[in-house]
């Protein structure tokens, strides 16, 4: 099928087609300006800072566009620090002994990421990888494991990776087709959040904080339905927030932490996700 039969006829010419049509034209002063060139084919103009509302539009609609042509109707998001070492790997963002040491330590959840990522994706795959699809931020660490489990198992997954200094070249585990970039952070967690049936999140810093907090958020306010939200490493966790004291000073609600589960192993967390929807029964 093509472009002009998938978008329906038009008497029309298709910007596509204008595209091919633009290349052929007589090379003078003229079509060398900067101002000849077709203005979303125009780098230098849709940077510009006045079409940054365009840019954001554009960040909502590819992915969104892409996810829907696959027939992708929700997610498992794997959420965690990118800085987290496969088992017996480099620990290779320590500054000290002590980051070192708890970094190795901590790569145990490199595995159960791994592990978790095979059961959700064994589980899509009754979908025809439609439903429960692994999603992370695309980069190593935690995302990687993620990623790397669905591609155990033959499964798609998708990256939603995110223009920065360090970290965040594709981890080699995403499915290509489903490898995305963004340059806004907001659209990015919008992409996170807007098929999720369960949100996993892993040991990790600000980012992953960041990520988990805009959904806790998004849950308590009543902004997103209730999904399982679950927190791996309890110790971890216990000691990282406290969310008992927030309940006692008053500035949450008493209950607003059973909106979170907390698990140690992929195990547990893949039964509060197959109760919670009924899977197999």
């Amino acid at each position: 099928m093509t472009p002009m039969e998938k978008a329906g006829w038009t008497p029309l010419p298709h910007s596509d087609e204008d595209l091919e049509r633009s290349k052929s034209v007589p090379d003078t002063p003229q079509t060398r300006a900067d101002t000849y060139r077709l203005a979303w084919n125009d780098p230098d103009f849709m940077t510009r800072r006045e079409l940054r509302a365009v840019r954001l539009q554009l960040e909502l609609l590819k992915p969104e566009m892409i996810l829907a042509e696959r027939g992708i109707r929700s997610t498992v998001i794997l959420f965690g620090g990118a800085r987290i070492p496969e088992p017996g790997g480099e620990a290779w963002a320590a500054k000290n002994e002590t980051q070192k040491k708890n970094l190795e330590h901590n790569s145990k959840y490199y595995e159960e990421a791994r592990k978790f990522a095979r059961l959700c994706s064994q589980q899509s795959a009754t979908s025809y990888y439609r439903e429960f699809v692994v999603v992370t931020g695309g980069g190593p660490g935690v995302m990687e494991a993620g990623n790397r489990g669905a591609d155990d198992v033959g499964a798609p997954s998708i990256g939603l990776n995110i223009v920065l200094p360090h970290e965040q070249a594709p981890n080699a585990y995403v499915t290509p087709e489903l490898c995305f970039n963004f340059h806004y952070f907001a659209i990015r967690k919008m992409h996170f959040v807007m098929r999720a049936k369960a949100v996993a999140v892993f040991p990790g810093g600000f980012g992953t904080m960041d990520e988990f907090f805009e959904t806790l958020t998004l849950i308590q306010t009543g902004r997103m339905e209730r999904v399982p939200v679950i927190l791996f490493g309890k110790a971890f966790w216990k000691r990282a927030i406290d969310l008992d004291f927030l309940a006692e000073q008053g500035t949450i609600t008493p209950g607003d932490q059973d909106i979170i589960d907390f698990v140690d192993t992929a195990d547990e967390a893949w039964g509060i996700i197959s109760r919670f929807y009924k899977l197999g029964e």
